[in-house]
């Protein structure tokens, strides 16, 4: 059977990570795929320089969602695959990431598959990885963590999700677009009985230029965010590892927070 990287096999999808961010963290084997694509269907917040790795002559449609807002619904995006493919094109599907993490790649390797269609998925760094690394944050450490959990903050019935066990001495909680509930998370985690003073992080546009990494307690966490700005994308760590981290300390409320906390 032909490698879908094979230029001479037409008609296929492939599904490539882009990465955090930064074009240095794109695999060997995505820079192959987007210099065969014939059509590039993008993510939002894709750096530019990579989408200049496909051909000059290669569609570029990009398919950006943003918070309580599709600029095309994924039936939509599975639809647009499955007809440029079944035109005969190569098409790559660039998600930042990694497809399979909170991409949403499984739906649409189901949709394509259904189609009767090829498909390939090429792994991406996840955002979890690039900016924790960039942070110098361990996600897991001999010392600090033996687990690591990742979950989403941007869902429906977010006090209804059943994350417990997930945060606390010993174990590391990733959470992925939970800027906007970011005070809800807090309230949320600390009901299930994760100490007030755990050290969280938020890794704000990480590898990309505006990067920031910052530090507080859990107590904080919704504070912090309001009175820094801090935009998407971002991911919150929570746990002992936080400390371990380059992240600067935003701590200078802390004192405020406990008073009103023990009122």
């Amino acid at each position: 059977m032909a490698s879908l990287l094979d230029p001479d096999a037409r008609g296929r999808v492939i599904l490539v990570g882009a990465g955090p961010g930064d074009p240095g963290l794109l695999t060997v084997r995505a820079v192959e795929a987007l210099g065969q694509a014939d059509v590039v269907v993008h993510d939002g917040l894709i750096d530019p320089r990579i989408l200049d790795l496909a051909p000059p002559h290669a569609q570029r449609i990009s398919v950006a969602k943003k918070r309580a807002r599709h600029t095309v619904p994924q039936e939509g995006i599975n639809a647009l695959i499955v007809a440029h493919v079944k035109a005969g094109s190569i098409v790559v599907r660039l998600k930042g990431g990694d497809p399979f993490i909170f991409g949403r790649g499984g739906e649409e390797v189901e949709a394509v598959r259904a189609a009767g269609l090829a498909v390939e998925v090429i792994p991406g760094v996840s955002a979890a990885l690039g900016c924790a690394a960039e942070a110098m944050l361990p996600l897991t450490h001999r010392d600090h963590s033996s687990a690591v959990s990742f979950v989403a903050g941007q869902c429906k019935g977010l006090s209804e999700q059943d994350w417990s066990g997930l945060a606390g001495r010993g174990r590391t909680l990733v959470i992925y677009m939970g800027v906007a509930t970011a005070s809800a998370i807090a309230e949320k985690l600390m009901a299930d009985g994760v100490a007030p003073d755990m050290p969280v992080a938020v890794l704000e546009k990480g590898t990309c230029p505006g990067h920031r990494a910052l530090k507080t307690l859990l107590a904080d966490l919704g504070a912090m965010v309001e009175r820094e700005g801090v935009e998407s994308p971002a991911i919150i760590v929570v746990g002992e590892v936080v400390e371990l981290s380059d992240a600067e300390d935003k701590l200078a409320r802390w004192a405020k927070v406990a008073e009103g906390m023990a009122a």
